[in-house]
Formats: structure tokens, sequence, C-alpha cells
């Protein structure tokens, strides 16, 4: 395989696609990500690709048609297979001027040039001490790499690129998508899994080879608010009421045993990820996340049980709590049809790696496309530290995700071909 695959990370990892939070008078939510997507667009019908398409919320959408011969034993039988991708980066970490750097990978820990401050120790890395002798990719530590999820749109590109270029790659149709707003949440809130006809579909946005999953927390969003009464300090007693002092005793209750630094594996979460205030009004913005849909339950009584002892506390402030339903654990869906997810993990053999399922702390465009009929597991795309300046992507890594796809498709033919 060319580097053609590097070379199109490269291209698009350049191009600022952070996406922002709390955006509702548009979308995307920022215009960098249409930049990508026009280009994508462009790349795909440049390569052949078949009804390529950007609507007018920005969604990229593309087929590629089957290419069995007459007589094939899975001719027609084969259901469309689906691969997306989300072009949007993270807003943790600064997204502009990324200055990518590409080395050869020795071993130990990697520092970056421009800030000797980032560091990615390796003895605290266990996939980054699998990449010893291979390509790696990172930031100059100035900015976060982009390879969440650039990585999966580079991987998903360079297969439309093998299938277009090798005719003797046998497949059933398939069907690509690029969407924006993933990181905020956003990823499928206009999408329309019915009208991108496939059965089957698969995004690429894991960490490193081998990694898939199947199951993601089921989550919820929770916005507590508290108003206060403002007035001159110097003239406030029995008069003020600092929302921002009852907010810190909210903050104060909340169970550090399930906070994200102290969890891990299948444990939940509660996560205040955003504050902004004054005296008057204090707003405190939440993550609420558990494997297990019913917990999610559980999460907001807590926090219930909190406003009412805070409420005891400052009697005369206002309290508001208000949860929003995220997205949900895709597994019970996923599970429904088996050969979704048989299908992968003997692509992945195939591609040399070794097939894992994991949990992902965390979610995916497939965890609600799979609640809307539309089975979509993850797929590993070769990278770690993703949201920080510490991020880095794995050309061998991206190459076997590529690799993975071809055999996907092999696999469905060959098991659609059994009488």
């Amino acid at each position: 395989m060319s580097d053609d695959i590097l070379s199109r990370f490269l291209r698009y990892v350049r191009i600022d696609t952070q996406s922002q939070d709390g955006v509702e008078d548009r979308y995307p939510s920022t215009p960098g990500q249409l930049d990508l997507l026009r280009l994508l667009a462009k790349e795909l019908k440049a390569m052949g690709a078949s009804g390529v398409r950007m609507d007018q919320h920005g969604y990229v959408t593309a087929a590629i048609p089957s290419n069995l011969p007459k007589g094939h034993p899975a001719r027609g039988k084969v259901p469309p297979v689906g691969f997306i991708a989300h072009v949007d980066t993270s807003d943790a970490e600064s997204g502009k001027g990324i200055k990518p750097r590409v080395f050869k990978y020795r071993g130990g820990d990697i520092r970056f040039p421009k800030d000797r401050t980032v560091r990615i120790k390796a003895a605290g890395d266990a996939a980054l001490r699998k990449e010893v002798g291979h390509t790696l990719i990172t930031s100059d530590g100035t900015t976060l790499l982009g390879a969440d999820d650039k990585a999966g749109v580079s991987v998903i590109m360079d297969l439309v690129r093998r299938l277009r270029k090798d005719s003797s790659l046998l497949h059933g149709e398939v069907k690509v998508a690029f969407t924006p707003d993933e990181e905020v949440g956003n990823g499928t809130k206009f999408f329309d899994a019915k009208a991108f006809g496939a059965k089957a579909a698969y995004t690429f946005d894991g960490y490193e080879p081998g990694q898939l999953n199947k199951e993601t927390f089921s989550a919820d969003s929770a916005v507590i608010t508290v108003t206060g009464v403002e007035t001159h300090p110097g003239e406030a007693k029995d008069v003020m009421v600092n929302s921002i002092r009852a907010m810190a005793d909210i903050i104060a209750r909340l169970p550090r045993k399930m906070a994200p630094e102290t969890t891990s594996g299948y444990e939940p979460y509660i996560h205040p990820h955003d504050i902004h205030g004054s005296t008057g009004k204090t707003v405190l913005k939440f993550l609420l996340r558990d494997f297990k849909t019913a917990g999610l339950a559980k999460q907001k009584r807590i926090l219930e049980r909190i406003i009412t002892e805070v409420r005891r506390r400052h009697p005369k402030a206002k309290f508001e709590l208000k949860v929003t339903e995220s997205y949900r654990n895709m597994r019970a869906g996923l599970e429904k049809d088996s050969r979704v997810l048989a299908t992968l993990w003997e692509a992945v053999r195939r591609a040399g790696a070794v097939p894992r399922w994991e949990p992902i702390r965390g979610g995916t465009d497939g965890s609600r496309l799979t609640a809307q009929g539309l089975p979509t597991p993850n797929i590993f795309m070769g990278g770690g530290n993703f949201h920080s300046r510490a991020e880095w992507a794995s050309l061998e890594g991206m190459r076997t995700a590529s690799d993975t796809a071809v055999h996907l498709l092999r696999v469905w033919v060959e098991q659609c071909s059994q009488p």
C-alpha cells in the first residue's frame, strides 16, 4: 500500500474543524467543518464514487456499487454496508494551525518541540509501547493533532481509493458517510439513517489495532441552575444570596467515588465539566454516564438529593435541575444481528491484529444510529491520547484499519455466498 493514507491524513488535520458546544443557531457549529466536508466530497467524486452528496446540514454521503459478477453466489444477497467517521475535533485543546510531525518511533518517552512540558510517557502507555519501529504522527505540542477522528476519515477515504483501483476486491454495495459535530453530541442530529441505505454500518473512531467496541455508555446531560440575589456587597447583609456559594456546596457533595478520575471499566460517573456564573446566577453542566441505562435514573436522584440538602442551607436561593437524554448503550441493538459483530471479528483477525471487545467509556455516532435501527459497532483507527496535545496516530494502525475494512467486505460476501 502506498502512503496515500498518510498524505490524506496530513492534509485533513491541517484544516481547523473544532466543533463548539452550545451552538443552537447553526449546524454544523463551526464553518471549518464545512471546509473539510466540501474537500471530502470533491475527492470522493474524483475517485469515482457514486451519488456523492453534501446535504444542507453538511453530511457527506457516497456509494460504491457492488462489483459481484453475474453468477456469483452472493450477488444480490449482500446487504449494503456503511462506513462512518466524523470530521470535527474536540475543543479541549486548540485545533488551529496544527503542524503535524512524522517520525519513526524508536521507543521511550516522546517530547514535543514547541512545548517541552508536553510529554508522552511510554511507561504509562501500553498502546504506544506496541508502536516501536512504526511511523507516528503528533502535533508540535501547541495543539491537539485531530487523529480523533481524521484518522478514521483517512481510513475510509483510503478504502474508497482501494476499491475503485482494484476490481479484484469483491464487495457488495458500500456506503460511506462523514458527519460533523460528533464531539459535542450532535453527530447524527439530522442524519437520515434510512436514506443512507446501509443495513449494517461501522464507525472508525477507536484506538489501537484490534480494539473493537460494541458497548458504550448510556448517557444523559444535566444542568443545575442556581439563582441568587445580586446587591452591592457593601449593603449585602441579610439581602445578598450568593449563587456561587450555593453551587460550591453542591459540588462539594458530589460523590468522589463516582468521578471520571476515580472510575474505570464498567464503573459509572457523574462529571461536572462546565461552570459559569456570578453572584446572581450560576450554571453547572454535568455528564451522566452508566453502562446500565437504569443507572442514569439513580444519578439523577443523587443530584436531586444533593439539591434538597443544599436548599436547606440556602433557603432563599432558587434551584433548577434539567436532565436531557444524550444516547444509549448500543449493545442490545447490535446483538439483534450476530453477523454484524461476527464478520468484524473475523476481518480484524485476517488483517493481522488480535481482535478484542472492550467497553468504550464514551459514545460514538453508532450509539444513536444503532438506536435508529442501523447496527453500528466501532472499529479502531490507530492512535491514542485523544483530545490532548499529547495525541498521536500510527500510520501502521491506520493501514491495519484500512485492511480490516477490505477484509470485512470480503467476509460479508463469503457469508452471503453460503447456501
